[in-house]
This record gives structure tokens, sequence and C-alpha cells, in this order.
């Protein structure tokens, strides 16, 4: 059976149709195909009397009967070995680790009371780990030799808490050792900081492996805070996920802190007709300007991504519709109509907003692409 990974990762292939769609394709022609026939013996057009006809129709049917049966045996071949998706399951860990959510709950709430900026390092380190790869954990790899890998590329530099998944990681493999993924610990972790937050709960689909690939030349398909609503609708559309999905997952900004070379295009030499981003409140670029200034700026230098920046609310929907969204990537939800009356609706309602942010979580982090179960989160096995 051809591995398509190769082709992934030399030439960029990416297939158009999903597996599961190319699937279900194949069985519905071959059903089709069925039901023509069998309309043509009902209307005459094969003749029932005619034994050389008869003959045929009954070698058709059994040709039919046989491509659907194959069909089908091979839709459940296939899917056991390639599509890694239909392994996720919401109780995956319920008898080989059954402890494991409260485990890694417990790393992520230890970490937290120490240093409130994790939670929101955990959830943008998940968003990170699944656009590139898929959430499988090639964003904990560290780099070797002449590999340089993805927490290294220039978008990753400013990750941070790493730490939190080791922790967890050094817990469960007490407890249930070669168990639990890597992968599985940082979706569980982004759920959980999100709940400490005071943002929904949800149960994360689990059964995740590790990848065993981690280069920081990939991490510049991320999406980039200077995005504007054209190249973000490509970033995400491209891994399967809708404009809802965009604007929804957008909506982790209202957690966490940005540094000043995120937004500098914005408030100093815009363009040549304006210094600063003509869409960016007149006040909000005031502040700016003076936390982040243009000569002896210092090194960690920047602002939280909102007032309530430690809080999961909707109020980052509420600012962007202010002119008051910190990227140019925050205040591009508004160029369409469909992003914006998005943001309007998250902006009105915490509780659309959270519903909707679930949804998309769950979808993004279904998007895999691992191995294997690693026994270190930082290194293959």
């Amino acid at each position: 059976m051809g591995d398509a990974s190769k082709a992934k990762e030399e030439l960029g292939w990416k297939p158009k149709v999903a597996f599961e769609e190319m699937l279900k394709m194949m069985v519905d022609e071959d059903i089709e195909l069925a039901k023509r026939e069998k309309v043509l013996v009902d209307a005459g057009s094969i003749d029932g009397s005619n034994s050389h006809e008869n003959s045929n129709s009954v070698k058709l049917r059994s040709v039919l009967g046989m491509a659907i049966g194959v069909a089908l045996f091979s839709s459940i071949l296939l899917l056991s070995f390639v599509s890694p998706i239909y392994s996720l399951s919401s109780n995956y860990y319920d008898k080989t680790c059954p402890n494991a959510e409260l485990i890694i709950a417990n790393a992520v709430k230890n970490a937290a009371m120490k240093d409130k900026t994790v939670p929101a390092a955990l959830l943008r380190m998940h968003f990170h780990d699944c656009f590139i790869r898929g959430c499988d954990a090639s964003v904990l790899l560290n780099s070797k030799g002449s590999n340089k890998a993805e927490k290294d590329g220039p978008p990753n530099v400013s990750l941070h808490a790493f730490y939190v998944i080791d922790n967890a990681k050094k817990d469960l493999e007490a407890f249930c050792p070669g168990v639990v993924s890597c992968a599985d610990i940082l979706a569980l972790a982004a759920r959980d900081s999100v709940v400490l937050s005071g943002g929904p709960t949800w149960d994360v689909p689990k059964g995740r492996k590790d990848g065993r690939t981690s280069k920081a030349s990939e991490s510049t398909q991320l999406p980039a805070p200077v995005f504007n609503i054209s190249q973000l609708q490509q970033s995400f559309s491209q891994r399967g996920l809708s404009m809802e999905d965009l604007v929804a997952l957008s909506g982790g900004h209202t957690l966490g802190f940005s540094h000043c070379s995120s937004f500098a295009g914005r408030i100093r030499n815009f363009n040549a007709t304006h210094d600063v981003d003509p869409s960016m409140n007149p006040s909000l670029a005031a502040s700016l300007r003076g936390v982040c200034p243009s000569n002896n700026r210092p090194k960690n230098s920047g602002t939280t991504m909102d007032p309530s920046s430690t809080t999961f609310d909707n109020t980052y929907f509420k600012l962007i519709l202010q002119g008051k969204g910190l990227f140019s990537s925050d205040q591009a939800l508004l160029a369409v109509p469909k992003t914006k009356g998005l943001v309007e609706k998250f902006a009105g309602s915490h509780q659309e907003f959270t519903d909707a942010f679930v949804k998309s979580m769950i979808k993004m982090s279904s998007i895999t692409g691992g191995q294997e179960i690693r026994k270190d989160c930082r290194v293959v096995n």
C-alpha cells in the first residue's frame, strides 16, 4: 500500500479530496451502477426470457455485487492503516490509563498557580502544533545536529511553558508507561488552560500519535499577525477549517501577551500615506507607541492581547469592533461580510462565542499525523 507521507514531505502534495470522501464516492458509484442495471432488467431492456441475456444479467449483477463488496472491504482495510483520525475517541484511555486527564490537569493547574501566563502559552502552543503536520507534538521536539526543529523557527521562538508538558509526561509515565502520547497531552493541556481561565470545557477526542519530523523551515506556514483576510482564509482552508473556525479560533487571542514586533508595522511607517494604520483606534496607537519606542526598546516589551488577558471571554471581539485589535490579522476579520458578521455575533454573545470555539477546537485538534508514542516529548524514540 502506498505511503503518501513522502509526497507530502518532499513535494508539498496535499490531497484535494478527503480520504473518507473518496471512499464514499467509490461505494456510491458502485451502488449507482447496480441500480442502473436493475432498472434495465425491470424495463425489459435486458430480457429475462433470453437465456444469453439472462446469463449476462446474472454475471453483471455478480460483478457489481463483488465490486461493492471490495469497495466496502477496502474502506475498512484502508481506514485501519491510513486514517489516524478514526482512532480518536473520548474514552481512548479509559482502560489503559484512566487517570490520564486528571494527571495532566494537575500539571497545568500547578504551573498556572505559579505563572499566570501558562494557560495562554499552552493554548498557543497547541495551535502552532496543529497547523504544522497536524496535532502530532512536532512543536515539542528539540533541534538536533543540523536539523533545526519547529520550536526554533521564527514564529515559535516566543513559545514557552514546554516544561508543563514535560512534567505531565513524567507523571503519566510513572502510572502508565508508553501509553499517553505527547500530542494528546498538549491537546488536553490546551483545554485545561481554557477552563482554568474561566472558559468552557469539552470532551477532547484522544488517540493521537507523536510525529518524528520537526523542521523550523515549516513554521513559516503558520498564519502571521500581518496576514490579510485572503491569506487567513487560505491558511485555514488548507487545513480543512472554515471561515467560522477562523473567527472562533482567533478568539483565543483573548488570552496572552504580544511582543512589539508583532504589531510594530501598524504603529510606525505603516505606508507611504499613513504613519499609523488608519484602521487602528488612535488612542490605542498612541498607547502602543509609548510601550514600543522606536529606539532603545526593552527586549521583551509588548502588551497584553486584551485588558482581561488572563480571562477567557469575548472582550477580544468587542475590541475589534472599536478598532482596537492588536494585530493586522485581528482587524482583518472586519474586511468581509462573513467574518465581520461573526465578529459582531461573538461580541454580542459570550455563549455564541464559546460554543463556536469549542466546536472549532475539536475540529482543529482532530487534524492528526503522528506515528509513535514518545517516551520523552522532546526527542523521538
